[in-house]
C-alpha cells in the first residue's frame, strides 16, 4: 500500500476547507438580504371590512367574500378571515350563503376553509325548501360550488331535521352526501 505524503495531502484539505466555507458563507449571506417578514410570521397586509367578488365570463357576478379583517403572511402566503361571509350566486343551483367565526383562504383563493360557528344557508328555489346547514369545518371549493366537512353536521329544513358526520354538498346538482351517524326526524304536517 502506498502511503499519500503530506505535501500531496495538503492542497486537497486546503480545497475541502475553502469548499465548505464558500457554502457556509453562500448560505450565511442568503439569510441576511432575504426580508425580515419572511423568516418571521409576520403579516405583509391587513384589509378591514373589505368585499371581494369574483365574474363569470358573461360578467354576472359569481361570488362574494367579505370578512371584518384579512391578514395575509408572505412566508407561507397563507391568508387568514375574521367572521367571513361567502355568497355564492350561480345561475345554475340555488344561492347559497355561509359565515364562520374565523377562515382561511388558500393561495390560489379559490378554496376557503372556515372554522367555528360555520352556518350555511341555501335559498329555496322552486324545486327545494330553504336549507340551514351547521357545523364547526366546512371546505368550500368555489369554483365548483362544493362544501364539505368531516365534522359532525346538522341539516334543517321544512318540517325535517338531519343530522350526520361527514357531508359534501354539490349546489349545483344539488347533491347532498353524508357520510356515517345519519339520523333523521320528520314532522308529520302538510298539506294533502
Amino acid at each position: 500500500m502506498r502511503r499519500i505524503s503530506a505535501a500531496r495531502l495538503f492542497p486537497l484539505v486546503l480545497m475541502f476547507s475553502l469548499a465548505l466555507l464558500t457554502f457556509y458563507l453562500e448560505r450565511a449571506v442568503r439569510v441576511e438580504h432575504e426580508h425580515p417578514s419572511l423568516r418571521r410570521h409576520d403579516p405583509d397586509y391587513l384589509l378591514h371590512n373589505f368585499t371581494t367578488t369574483t365574474y363569470d365570463r358573461d360578467g354576472a357576478a359569481q361570488s362574494v367574500l367579505a370578512a371584518e379583517k384579512m391578514v395575509h403572511y408572505p412566508d407561507d402566503d397563507s391568508t387568514e378571515l375574521t367572521r367571513p361571509r361567502v355568497v355564492q350566486t350561480r345561475a345554475q343551483g340555488a344561492h347559497f350563503t355561509v359565515t364562520a367565526e374565523r377562515g382561511v383562504l388558500s393561495a390560489g383563493g379559490d378554496e376557503i376553509f372556515l372554522y367555528n360557528n360555520v352556518v350555511l344557508v341555501r335559498e329555496a328555489d322552486k324545486l327545494r325548501p330553504r336549507t340551514r346547514v351547521t357545523t364547526s369545518f366546512l371546505h368550500l371549493l368555489q369554483e365548483r360550488s362544493i362544501a364539505r366537512t368531516d365534522q359532525p353536521v346538522a341539516i334543517e329544513e321544512e318540517r325535517r331535521a338531519i343530522t350526520g358526520r361527514g357531508m359534501e354538498f354539490n349546489n349545483e346538482t344539488s347533491e347532498l352526501l353524508l357520510r356515517s351517524e345519519v339520523r333523521v326526524r320528520l314532522e308529520p304536517g302538510g298539506k294533502k
